[in-house]
């Protein structure tokens, strides 16, 4: 039986992070945390405006990703995050003294991201800005061991189980 659950769900738009978070918090009675709402108020206001953000903007907020994990291990409670962290140092910055995080990288192809995307009823993202989310993700390497990787080019529900299959190997190690 697994007590305690602590994970990131990430990957580009579009990859299904909320619905395999939901999905796994779920699963394991974890708190869901959508990691958007963890911005602080500058950056949603930048956001907001128009505005990317640049590394230095999302630092705050990737420590208080962060932040949230140190807490919950603090009580003893599972937590499911979803953040993109497209980056190995955002990823670092959120991994920084919190043992046992575990990264699901939800990967597929970008045409499989697009179909995505264009079905999704009022959030459509143009090609471009899926194209900056490949051209931002630093695919997670040997050197990264936290890091469970599953295909999303199937359905919903075996991405899923895949995902719940690798996530209970993991935990049994």
């Amino acid at each position: 039986m697994i007590d305690v659950i602590k994970c990131v769900v990430m990957g580009v738009c579009g990859s299904g992070k909320t619905s395999v978070a939901q999905a796994i918090a779920h699963k394991y009675n974890a708190t869901f945390i959508d990691g958007d709402d963890l911005h602080p108020r500058a950056n949603i206001v930048k956001m907001a405006s128009g505005n990317p953000l640049n590394d230095e903007d999302r630092a705050p907020w990737l420590e208080r990703i962060g932040d949230v994990f140190f807490s919950l291990q603090r009580r003893s409670l599972s937590g499911v995050v979803v953040c993109s962290a497209l980056k190995k140092s955002y990823r670092d910055i959120i991994r920084k003294d919190n043992d046992g995080l575990i990264f699901i990288h939800l990967r597929g192809s970008m045409e499989t991201i697009l179909e995505r995307m264009a079905a999704r009823q009022g959030h459509y993202m143009k090609k471009e800005m899926v194209q900056s989310q490949f051209d931002t993700l630093q695919i997670p390497g040997d050197d990264e061991p936290d890091v469970i990787e599953v295909c999303i080019e199937k359905p919903l529900d075996e991405v899923i189980n895949d995902v719940i299959t690798k996530l209970e190997q993991r935990l049994a190690k």
